[in-house]
């Protein structure tokens, strides 16, 4: 059930990242990916890993495109 969920929310994101290219949805996606797997890895949990790396992904990614812009 959470591996579903995952893999919906990140394929929605990639979509999303695809047609917008904006470097905050880029940077929560890699953050959800990254963070599910450090929490599957570690025993945390794969969603609530995905939930963190989402918000500091997506935090990394505004304060990116912030200064590059």
């Amino acid at each position: 059930m959470v591996r579903r969920r995952i893999a919906t929310v990140v394929g929605v994101s990639m979509l999303t990242i695809s047609v917008t290219a904006c470097g905050t949805l880029t940077g929560a996606a890699v953050g959800a990916g990254g963070g599910a797997a450090v929490g599957a890895a570690t025993g945390y949990g794969a969603g609530k890993g995905a939930l963190i790396g989402t918000g500091v992904g997506a935090a990394a990614g505004a304060i990116y495109d912030l200064t590059k812009k």
